[in-house]
């Protein structure tokens, strides 16, 4: 089969490893915008369950992955200035540009041509030289736009804003810190992902950005300011930009995942919201998913179908869990009037996934102490 493969990122490059593991003869393209080494954001996270399908899936980069990941099983929520601890939660943090350049080392390994610095305008042609064109080039994927007629695409720009940096300082837990200032309520989303650095997601609805006037300010000041915010969760680290920039939160949605032989991926696919810190799980989960699909039916339209039909009541499920946290977070300044636990209690049950009886399961201290001390 001849694939061509738009986007080299964790979706495209994985789906190509596994294609060609499952069959040498498969010549596989990839065609990437960015260089080797460019990458945007910090660190990703990936759950236990996730790296279970990893492993099964390739041994090889699972095993390089892992031995790259910090791990926690906890979720702190500060407010007010105390940290809530909840223990029981699975998940480990790896460096974005780490997992890029494992999966290009694996797509070397097994012989796939990765194109840096090479954009693919006319999609037509492209599709038509191929057995199988994938779109796995992001939120803002030309693959989508270029044919929306086929995918119809539902593109929602939510209201918050949001900033992505890093710090040297290392939030041992996935870390959920909330901040009250004049301007309005300032949300943090932390966790390590190395030795030495975290992932610093900063979080504000529309009011308090335009209170604190970063319309007018420019990055350096945008950065010293949020660094004032967090003084003192950030023990004296500064913020680290890498191209850090506001950015509004798009939610992604097809009506169609597929049209004969194209077929998106990833974030070009669906988008689900960083508070539930699953667009890199879910991206490589769908690789695994359209790969088992192709071994499933020969005929690709049919495969693609298959994939649709097998893969889009998974994703739904976890978009309406990351809906429903995103809408928490775009109301948080509602809830600031609870008391520490409560807020982390809240926060643990916000998408009604997780109830007090799975709750206390997970860690019956934890409930315990919030039905002692909360206002029932």
């Amino acid at each position: 089969m001849k694939i061509t493969i738009i986007g080299g990122g964790p979706a495209g490059m994985y789906f190509a490893v596994l294609m060609k593991k499952a069959d040498a003869a498969n010549e596989i393209t990839i065609y990437e915008r960015n260089g080797a080494d460019d990458t945007f954001g910090w660190g990703v996270v990936f759950s236990g369950k996730t790296l279970s399908n990893l492993r099964a899936a390739d041994d090889p980069s699972h095993a390089e992955i892992t031995r790259n990941f910090e791990a926690w099983d906890t979720v702190d929520v500060v407010h007010r200035g105390e940290k809530i601890s909840i223990h029981g939660n699975s998940f480990s943090g790896i460096a974005r540009l780490r997992l890029l350049k494992i999966l290009q080392r694996r797509c070397e390994e097994l012989g796939i041509a990765i194109n840096f610095r090479s954009e693919v305008a006319d999609i037509g042609s492209s599709r038509t030289d191929c057995d199988l064109l994938v779109g796995a080039d992001g939120v803002n994927s030309l693959v989508r736009d270029r044919c929306k007629h086929d995918f119809q695409p539902d593109l929602s720009t939510r209201p918050n804003k949001y900033i992505w940096y890093g710090t040297n300082h290392l939030f041992h837990g996935l870390t959920l810190t909330f901040r009250e200032t004049p301007a309005g309520v300032f949300a943090a989303h932390s966790y390590k992902f190395d030795k030495t650095t975290s992932t610093f997601i900063v979080e504000c609805d529309p009011q308090t950005w335009q209170q604190a006037g970063f319309a007018e300010m420019s990055e350096e000041d945008t950065l010293r300011y949020l660094a004032g915010v967090f003084a003192p969760d950030l023990d004296g680290q500064p913020l680290l930009s890498n191209n850090s920039k506001w950015l509004n939160f798009l939610l992604v949605k097809n009506a169609r995942w597929s049209f004969e032989n194209v077929v998106l991926l990833g974030d070009a696919l669906h988008t689900a919201h960083f508070s539930i810190g699953s667009g890199t799980k879910l991206a490589m989960e769908d690789a695994i998913a359209l790969k088992q699909s192709c071994d499933e039916i020969s005929d690709v339209a049919a495969a693609l179908r298959r994939f649709e039909e097998v893969r889009k009541p998974v994703i739904e499920d976890y978009q309406a869990a990351a809906y429903d946290s995103m809408v928490w977070f775009e109301n948080a300044r509602d809830y600031m009037h609870l008391s520490p636990i409560e807020l982390a209690y809240v926060l643990m049950t916000r998408s009604g996934r997780v109830d007090r009886e799975s709750l206390r399961r997970r860690d019956p201290k934890f409930v315990a102490g919030y039905e002692s001390r909360a206002k029932l």
